[in-house]
């Protein structure tokens, strides 16, 4: 690749041997991809894990004096007093998680511990360059706000928050940018819900960029962030279209770039029931608890759980899942008061697939995401996917019908 002075400068150790090593990993990806330069980003998102790999990969960029220049929003672990002072977490997993925050603060991170930050902390612009990881996030920033990322790891967007710089290359160019599969949607989208079940039908949809047809002329922020949630969980995609919504497609052929598509794929009501029956566990079974918030929840989908359960008091645990931001709304506008009363608890900073949740261990809980349920089943935990509805319904009565 040709570097400009001050990448040769990182390069070779004028900013220390952090940034060094950051741009080594940078220059390394670029030149696997032909890239033929480095191009500067205005934001990164970093999907810490809260694991040893991660939290050794962090340190040693921070104990060699790396500083991030971009300060990048960062996924979440799990929030320490919360779990701490309710004795949820083993004290080996809480040293992780204090040492987690410990170097992602001193490498000057944004500590918003959310893995929506597309929605309402970290949005970027139509055309910005920037480093993106985290599944959902993605696809969110290329496909519904036009800004231009790269499917980045966790150590390659940290790496790109420090050096300022990405390799150029994939989804940075036009001419990647283009559908290539054309999927007719005839299934019934009457909710969010149903984009979850939409986005997991990745191995019927197959390799390439998506551009959906047949779609409501309106999409919530809810249902896009579920169905870029799923995309990734089920087909690895960071790109995708929506005829006529996203600004990359204002007509089929523009999204397709003028040409054919490579492959047309249908989504039937049939594909939707299929797949749903193929992830989910069984119905007509006691639940033990319910969780959302995977992605994190939004305020109003905390506000629709607090109308439904005011007044009632729940047979089964109810977790919801969301930013601090969100968590601060709720409690001045009396939702989380509302969710409390009721026996359950909006938590902030907090992931499903995260050593927390030991007490949960081989017990069956509900959900809405699919991807709230995949991660979660290494640890033991297994779920009954349904529609948000159904799942106050099964926390409010303790079953699942």
């Amino acid at each position: 690749m040709k570097l400009t002075q001050i990448q040769e400068d990182m390069l070779n150790g004028k900013y220390g041997k952090g940034t060094a090593l950051a741009m080594k990993i940078q220059v390394a990806i670029g030149e696997s991809f032909d890239a033929p330069r480095m191009v500067p980003i205005t934001r990164a998102h970093v999907a810490l894990s809260n694991q040893e790999a991660d939290l050794w990969f962090a340190e040693r960029l921070l104990n060699a004096g790396a500083k991030c220049r971009v300060a990048p929003t960062v996924n979440p672990g799990f929030c320490l007093s919360f779990f701490k002072e309710k004795d949820m977490v083993a004290k080996e997993y809480a040293d992780l998680m204090q040492r987690t925050h410990n170097a992602y603060k001193a490498l000057g991170a944004v500590l918003s511990y959310n893995c929506t930050p597309y929605i309402d902390t970290n949005v970027p612009n139509f055309g910005e360059v920037v480093a993106f990881s985290e599944s959902s996030a993605t696809p969110y920033v290329n496909a519904v706000w036009g800004a231009r990322s790269n499917r980045e790891g966790a150590n390659s967007a940290l790496c790109a928050a420090i050096t300022g710089f990405v390799p150029e290359y994939g989804l940075l160019l036009d001419e990647n940018r283009k559908a290539d599969i054309l999927v007719e949607v005839e299934a019934d989208i009457n909710s969010d819900f149903d984009y979850h079940i939409l986005g997991m039908l990745g191995k019927k949809i197959g390799n390439g960029i998506p551009v959906f047809t047949g779609l409501p002329k309106h999409i919530s922020k809810e249902a896009l962030r579920n169905l870029c949630a799923q995309l990734n969980t089920s087909g690895a995609y960071s790109m995708f279209h929506v005829v006529g919504f996203t600004p990359e497609a204002p007509t089929l052929e523009a999204a397709l770039g003028g040409k054919e598509a490579k492959r047309k794929v249908v989504i039937t009501n049939e594909d939707m029931k299929n797949i749903l029956k193929e992830i989910s566990l069984e119905g007509n079974r006691q639940i033990d608890f319910a969780m959302f918030g995977c992605p994190h929840f939004t305020l109003e989908e905390a506000k629709y759980i607090a109308d439904k359960i005011e007044g009632k008091k729940l047979k089964k645990e109810m977790w919801i899942l969301i930013s601090s931001h969100v968590k601060e709304m709720a409690e001045r506008m009396g939702i989380d008061e509302i969710i409390r009363k009721a026996g359950g608890f909006i938590v902030p900073d907090t992931c499903p697939d995260q050593p927390c949740w030991r007490h949960l261990k081989g017990k069956i809980g509900i959900t809405e995401s699919p991807k709230c349920a995949y991660y979660p089943q290494r640890r033991g935990i297994n779920f009954v996917i349904r529609d948000l509805d159904t799942c106050i319904d099964a926390a409010l009565t303790g079953e699942v019908k």
